[in-house]
């Protein structure tokens, strides 16, 4: 049996080696870099554009809880993070080039993987998973358009990221909040006097023109630094320049905090945590340069934003990210709804598993509600008037009781460790593909 897979981002890789080691013939198509996007830079399988940070890893927090998930069924995504980490804290970031080869070569050590670096511009032949991204082509797109009837969009944006040996670190110290996580962090502190001259620099900057933009298309989990504040004039301080925790050497406090994270290996380059933006390349020079470490900074990446298309899935899809009224088609990644580097991989994951018992002739098995696998699963089917991207979080999970946070946070863990672990045995028994 040969599936096409389309797209070699996160879901696709991830769909990718999930059929693969089932021993299926897979085809895997991706444009780049005969054909970049907005965002990409590269031909690099599973490609991250924006942050380099897959968030937390703490088995409490809805995200780490999804990792341990994952890892339950052998993510290759998660598993190839981990040996390309980078010092984060409690985060799991990764040296991009170093994740991405790591991908690349486990995928092709399978004899029966044919990759075409042509544009898709069609969704073609089933079986096929359409893992094309948010920032799909525009002829896929229109197929898509014609074959689910319309789609929906929101805006994203990437950070910049500068060179360490620009920073001034007589301005500068390292640490984490509350002193956890070592020297993982390149903290640059600001007076209030600093910081109000960077606010007022920072709401009055020029922005590159974007069609169609409303602020109300933004992903907050992506919001510019530039529409956060002008939402006041402490809305960074209580976001990313927040001060609490963060003291220098002699327990200085200080009004607000810029944190820099380690973006690759060699520590040599370094992203400014939490600044999206779309202010056009002069003007985050200009601006971001009034951060008194970063003055003269080189910078060796600005950040940008693009349009992200998504599908209507609830209207589409059912809960196995199979298009509704087909055979053996299927959509994972971003473009389902599904919001963040994990969250996507875990679509690719899911929909391969669903196909591969679609394939087989067995009947579809959905992760149990109680994980964030099932309730992602779930998200993207249920009808919603007003869809949106989502990123995991408890909220979508069956409550738990507990005094805390971190006692919730340990019930809902210990709950779906349980339950993914009796799917991880259904699901691996039965697999009996037609090589």
């Amino acid at each position: 049996m040969r599936i096409n897979i389309i797209g070699a981002g996160l879901a696709g890789s991830e769909a990718c080696y999930q059929l693969l080691k089932r021993g299926y013939k897979v085809i895997l198509t991706e444009m780049r870099p005969c054909k970049l996007t907005p965002a990409h830079k590269s031909g690099l399988f599973a490609e991250l554009v924006c942050s380099n940070s897959l968030k937390s890893v703490d088995p409490f927090t809805s995200s780490g809880l999804l990792k341990y998930e994952l890892e339950t069924l052998d993510s290759l995504i998660i598993r190839c993070a981990k040996e390309a980490a980078v010092k984060a804290g409690a985060a799991l970031a990764v040296d991009r080039e170093i994740f991405s080869g790591l991908v690349e070569t486990e995928l092709l050590k399978f004899e029966n993987l044919e990759i075409r670096r042509e544009e898709a511009e069609k969704i073609g032949e089933a079986p096929v998973i359409v893992a094309s991204g948010p920032l799909t082509s525009d002829a896929l797109s229109q197929d898509i358009e014609r074959k689910l009837g319309g789609g929906l969009h929101f805006f994203d944006a990437s950070a910049p990221i500068v060179s360490a040996a620009s920073i001034d670190l007589s301005r500068a110290f390292f640490g984490g909040r509350y002193g956890k996580g070592g020297e993982d962090y390149l903290n640059c502190p600001m007076s209030r006097e600093e910081y109000e001259a960077f606010y007022e620099a920072l709401i009055s900057a020029a922005t590159a023109p974007l069609k169609n933009f409303e602020d109300s298309a933004v992903f907050s989990g992506c919001m510019p630094i530039e529409t956060m504040a002008k939402r006041g004039r402490d809305t960074m301080r209580f976001g990313p320049l927040r001060p609490v925790g963060l003291r220098g050497s002699e327990g200085e406090k200080y009004y607000a905090v810029v944190q820099l994270r380690r973006e690759n290996a060699a520590g040599d380059m370094y992203n400014l945590v939490g600044f999206q933006t779309n202010l056009t390349f002069g003007e985050q020079k200009r601006v971001f340069g009034l951060i008194p470490a970063l003055r003269n900074a080189e910078f060796l990446r600005y950040g940008v934003m693009h349009r992200n298309t998504y599908i209507n899935s609830p209207e589409s899809l059912d809960e196995t990210f199979r298009l509704k009224g087909e055979d053996a088609v299927y959509f994972a990644g971003q473009i389902t709804g599904v919001e963040g580097y994990v969250e996507s991989a875990a679509s690719g994951l899911l929909a391969a598993l669903h196909l591969s018992r679609e394939l087989s002739g067995l009947p579809k098995l959905l992760p149990p509600e109680t994980t964030l696998l099932g309730a992602l699963s779930r998200y993207i089917a249920r009808k919603n008037a007003d869809f949106q991207p989502m990123n995991a979080n408890f909220g979508l999970l069956p409550s738990v009781s507990g005094r805390d946070k971190k006692e919730r946070g340990r019930a809902y863990f210990e709950r779906s460790l349980k339950d993914i672990g009796v799917y991880a045995s259904q699901i691996n028994g039965v697999d009996n593909p037609e090589a």
